[in-house]
């Protein structure tokens, strides 16, 4: 479908989000407090980059055990993630700095770990945050038949499996950002007329696609594999290594928000019409987890509590804690869902089930 002809048509039911950012507008203000970043979103910003490039530098310069370099290639791939989760992700949707040109370079941290900042403001912000859930404009939910996601899509054989091949295949999520999946995205965009939406030509960006990807193979990989201690294989191994802990971190965090048992799969009529508001689909296409769990939420950038994020996508992660009583409440004022696992294992396991029921049941319910 074209992005401009599908709506959400049921714009009565909007009072619930007038009220809600009533409401966060008034605690930002009572409490003194700035919407963007504060000290401890700096201090984690640090931490995240020097836990990505520290133990690269000491890969290309000091260790020649292959243990400790193993280990090393390890901790990269957390902090892979953590920069992808607690850093360019909130800066990516403005919600990092209120100057545009601190969220323009903070956003382009995703080329450190392969990845287009283009590319991941398309997907993400104008097509998964606008239609969560959405058959046909949500790309989160349509990786090209390798999985069901939805219970609108096509039923295959093998996805029968996909409960189990699916951590393999979150794994392999940034080697592809790395390799293929950008340039396949921009051929779809460009086609698509998707590019304007970020001020940028077709011929710009391929080009910047070509320069980053290249510079980021050469330091990230070719590098390696002439200085360091160990066989070339090995480095290899362990650049995809790297890149598993990563992605599956990354689709770990992502999807059991989303592809959930809870979740309604909307779809939009053939005249482009969604029977909803914007507000009510998040809800009832979103869920959080182990909003408990401190030093959980610290490392993934505040993303187990998605509600608030999808609701307010341009505060930043470290006020989403405080604002979700006021977002919880204010849904069951207007009768809306409000869902939360106890534990992040509560949210996997969900997932994992919904993988099983979509991968088997050829008629589950699709929503209209």
């Amino acid at each position: 479908m074209i992005l401009n002809k599908v709506k959400f048509t049921a714009p009565n039911n909007d009072d619930f989000h007038k009220e809600l950012r009533k409401r966060v507008n008034s605690y930002f203000k009572e409490k003194n407090l700035s919407k963007y970043a504060n000290i401890n979103m700096v201090v984690k910003s640090i931490f995240m980059i020097s836990l990505y490039l520290v133990p690269f530098i000491l890969i290309l310069t000091a260790l020649e055990t292959s243990w400790l370099i193993i280990l090393m290639w390890v901790l990269m791939g957390f902090g892979m993630s953590g920069i992808g989760l607690s850093i360019m992700h909130d800066a990516n949707h403005s919600a990092y700095s209120k100057n545009k040109y601190v969220n323009m370079f903070m956003g382009k941290m995703i080329w450190l770990v392969g990845g287009s900042d283009v590319n991941w403001r398309i997907q993400h912000n104008v097509l998964h945050h606008t239609f969560t859930n959405v058959d046909e404009m949500d790309e989160d939910i349509d990786i090209g038949g390798l999985m069901r996601f939805s219970p609108n899509q096509e039923l295959k054989r093998a996805h029968r499996f996909q409960h189990v091949y699916a951590w393999f295949l979150y794994g392999m999520m940034t080697v592809m950002w790395a390799t293929s999946k950008d340039y396949s995205q921009y051929a779809r965009y460009k086609k698509k007329d998707l590019l304007k939406t970020q001020g940028i030509t077709g011929t710009q960006f391929l080009i910047t696609l070509i320069i980053t990807k290249t510079i980021y193979l050469a330091f990230t990989l070719a590098l390696p594999l002439f200085v360091s201690s160990m066989p070339w294989w090995a480095t290899l191994l362990c650049f995809l290594l790297m890149h598993f802990i990563a992605g599956l971190t990354l689709a770990g965090i992502f999807q059991p928000a989303h592809v959930v048992p809870p979740s309604t799969f909307e779809v939009a009529s053939p005249k482009g019409e969604i029977e909803l508001d914007w507000a009510a689909n998040q809800l009832m296409n979103t869920a959080n987890f182990a909003p408990k769990a401190r030093v959980f939420s610290w490392y993934v950038g505040g993303l187990n509590y998605q509600i608030e994020h999808h609701l307010f996508p341009n505060v930043c992660h470290v006020h989403y804690r405080k604002i979700s009583s006021i977002v919880r409440d204010t849904a069951f004022e207007y009768n809306l869902p409000y869902y939360s696992y106890k534990t992040f294992y509560d949210a996997l396991s969900g997932h994992a089930k919904m993988l099983h029921k979509l991968g088997t049941e050829k008629d589950a319910p699709a929503i209209h």
